[in-house]
């Protein structure tokens, strides 16, 4: 047990999600505001989409 040493720490359920955002920012950072803009909506609109899709089924699987 004393070979992992001190150091090390449990990471948080909250890492991934961060690490994914630090990502997509760096990913996006050099690229011009019109195309920030174009991938956002998109994302977005996937986004909103799923979530009325995933409603829908979870409304019809109650009946």
């Amino acid at each position: 047990m004393d070979a992992f040493g001190t150091g090390q720490t449990l990471a948080s359920k909250w890492d991934a999600g961060y690490a994914v955002v630090m990502f997509v920012k760096v990913l996006l950072g050099a690229l011009p505001d019109w195309v920030k803009w174009v991938v956002g909506s998109l994302v977005s609109v996937v986004v909103v989409l799923e979530g009325y899709q995933w409603w829908r089924r979870r409304g019809t699987a109650v009946r």
